[in-house]
């Protein structure tokens, strides 16, 4: 399939979304599939391909691919009590190069972009999401090192007002105590009991649907750029000049 330029989604993505939800089966995806793979996966292509250009300019080290970067429609069921084969959303990782992480690779990778299409739920993301214990130690260690440089981008007014601080919301994400290594009292207590790393945003669905959607992407983007490159420096994923 040849990826066209991308235009926006068109309000059939979300009406496709909506009655999977409602028809959450192997049949009647498979008969609806035409319309999965034309009013959705051919524009999150099409989208990805789009951010990577802008990436290109803004910040070389990020990089989107039509292949690697979209999350799989399926879902992994095998230990979920929920049998649903799929979700009812679709969605896009913008990944730093050096580690190569794609989705649904096995080589964990650094911070960076998240894109999420759901009708009344999308949503735009950047951070670190629960890392492995060996990454999340060493952002725990930069972050106790140096808690002024950390403050200064999660603390900065306009990223503050824009995202509304650090994402606690999922379960896990925040510890009740410290984790092993840090006495209490620390200067960068309120960070180190982090599990994960991440901000957002939310879109409605005009937002989703309009023809500027890649702009308004990347201007979220742009201002979580400095946060995502925090992160990335203390793993060794490193900003790029050029591609």
């Amino acid at each position: 399939m040849i990826t066209r330029p991308f235009a926006g989604f068109r309000p059939a993505a979300l009406t496709f979304l909506r009655a999977l939800k409602k028809n959450n089966r192997r049949e009647w995806f498979e008969a609806n599939r035409e319309t999965y793979e034309r009013e959705i996966k051919a524009q999150l292509k099409a989208f990805v391909e789009e951010l990577d250009v802008r990436f290109a300019t803004l910040a070389p080290e990020f990089m989107g691919d039509s292949k690697s970067s979209l999350f799989r429609i399926h879902r992994d069921v095998r230990f979920s009590k929920d049998k649903s084969p799929y979700k009812t959303h679709a969605a896009f990782w913008i990944f730093h190069r050096a580690p190569g992480r794609g989705v649904g690779q096995t080589v964990d990778g650094g911070a960076g972009f998240y894109f999420h299409l759901e009708p009344g739920g999308s949503l735009v993301a950047a951070g670190l999401w629960m890392p492995p214990r060996p990454k999340l130690q060493r952002v725990r260690d930069a972050i106790a090192d140096d808690p002024a440089s950390w403050e200064s981008v999660v603390l900065a007014a306009p990223f503050v007002k824009r995202f509304g601080g650090l994402n606690e919301e999922d379960p896990g994400v925040l510890l009740k105590r410290l984790p092993r290594g840090f006495a209490p009292g620390h200067p960068a207590e309120r960070w180190l009991r982090y599990n994960s790393f991440t901000v957002s945003r939310a879109l409605s669905d005009d937002d989703a649907l309009s023809p500027r959607l890649a702009s308004v992407v990347m201007k979220d983007f742009t201002a979580m750029l400095p946060f995502a490159r925090w992160l990335n420096r203390a793993l060794g994923f490193l900003p790029s000049a050029h591609r």
